[in-house]
């Protein structure tokens, strides 16, 4: 993915609204639940190297297979 072409002062503005958004406690929630599934896959000798967590089929795919709702698209999508 390119790197946004942004002012000096348009990203230093971005950085503390991405910061902002992370540190929510929903995001804090989300992020710690996704180190526990990437810590417990490790030890169980999955290679998660490049790869996301699916939360429909329960497992771990391939950044690309994990979008659009497995080629379906995300307006079918629920």
């Amino acid at each position: 993915m390119a790197k946004q072409k942004l002012t000096a002062t348009a990203r230093r503005m971005k950085a503390i609204r991405d910061k902002k958004a992370a540190m929510t406690p929903n995001r804090r929630k989300k992020k710690a639940e996704n180190q526990r599934k990437r810590r417990s896959a490790k030890k169980a000798g999955i290679n998660i190297s490049g790869k996301d967590f699916d939360h429909k089929d329960n497992k771990f795919k391939s950044v690309k297979a994990n979008r659009g709702n497995d080629g379906k698209g995300t307006k079918k999508e629920k």
